[in-house]
């Protein structure tokens, strides 16, 4: 079963920043630039925090995973988003 999870960083040096952004593009969708939803399964998000933990330095950096829920159409919801239409709740479709 897969979830949705919200995953923030904060990196102190520019180049392990922009190669944190660019590895989670590969995992999700970014709300703002440190802020991405991510839906994962358990395998996939073990995946995930490998890759990130091989960026982040521990003394230096701080990386928060937040599970929001399974995945349905309700778990999104929760967020509230302002200023710039969600893209995430809206590209989201179901091929029957």
């Amino acid at each position: 079963m897969r979830g949705y999870y919200l995953v923030c960083y904060d990196i102190s040096d520019e180049k392990r920043l922009a190669r944190m952004h660019k590895k989670l593009l590969g995992f999700g969708d970014p709300l703002q630039y440190s802020v991405f939803v991510c839906l994962l399964s358990k395998m996939e998000k073990l995946m995930m925090l490998e890759k990130l933990l091989e960026i982040l330095e521990e003394e230096e950096d701080r990386l928060l995973v937040i599970y929001l829920g399974p995945e349905n159409k309700n778990t999104l919801r929760n967020l509230e988003l302002y200023g710039i239409k969600n893209p995430i709740i809206q590209r989201r479709c179901k091929i029957v």
